[in-house]
């Protein structure tokens, strides 16, 4: 088993664990990009805007899968919402993180 391998299914097993839970799937991609697809059911901060949805983002008691075009700014964000004390799981690309739903 290479490296690839277990990141992917290291991730598969984290959004199986975090979907358990009743994880909310955020999408952190600008409203143009997300409005061009996104998972249905899935919310849409645009990571310039997170720090301003924090709050709300809390007080829903979830855990949150995040996701954007490529994995990095959901990376981004998640360390930010991680920060805030709201745990969060890095869903990578939307499209990827389709298939694993």
């Amino acid at each position: 088993m290479g490296l690839l391998d277990y990141l992917f299914r290291k991730q598969k097993r984290d959004i199986e664990y975090f979907k358990s839970r009743g994880a909310i799937i955020l999408d952190v991609r600008t409203k143009k990009e997300y409005n061009k697809g996104h998972i249905i059911g899935s919310e849409n901060i645009p990571i310039k805007d997170l720090h301003l949805k924090i709050s709300e983002l809390k007080s829903t008691q979830k855990p949150f899968i995040v996701c954007c075009a490529s994995g990095v700014r959901s990376a981004k964000a998640v360390k930010s919402l991680l920060i805030n004390g709201i745990e969060a799981t890095n869903g990578g690309s939307y499209q990827t993180l389709k298939r694993l739903l």
